[in-house]
């Protein structure tokens, strides 16, 4: 039901930014929680950042906190996710995924993945 397409991946040097966009498609954009994952070469996939439906509230896995910042802009079904003071460690490929909240558990179910984008951060 909603298709998610990231871009903006690329190669970048540590200590760079980086603005990564998930753009979804369908009327019910804003209904949905956004997520950002990555997956490391080797390592198992985990989460970045979530924001709201409507973008008022957000939560970071510590590894971020204070260098990525995710927003979203409903009118344009569009999900972003600002990289700043890039890391190697940072380097992964990095899905975007939409959720729903589920009352019954107080849990967010990811429904729906892009194909994810590449970031490689260099030394």
């Amino acid at each position: 039901q909603v298709q998610l397409v990231e871009s903006g991946g690329g190669l970048v040097q540590a200590g760079g930014p980086l603005r990564l966009s998930c753009a979804a498609s369908g009327r019910t954009f804003s209904s949905y929680a956004m997520g950002w994952f990555r997956q490391a070469p080797g390592k198992e996939r985990e989460f970045v950042a979530r924001i709201t439906g409507s973008g008022g509230d957000t939560y970071y896995a510590d590894s971020v906190k204070g260098r990525f910042t995710i927003s979203r802009d409903n009118a344009k079904n569009t999900v972003y996710l600002q990289m700043n003071s890039l890391k190697p460690e940072d380097t992964a490929v990095y899905y975007c995924a939409a959720a729903t909240f589920r009352n019954w558990s107080k849990l967010y179910e990811y429904m729906y993945w892009g194909q994810g984008t590449q970031v490689t951060v260099s030394s």
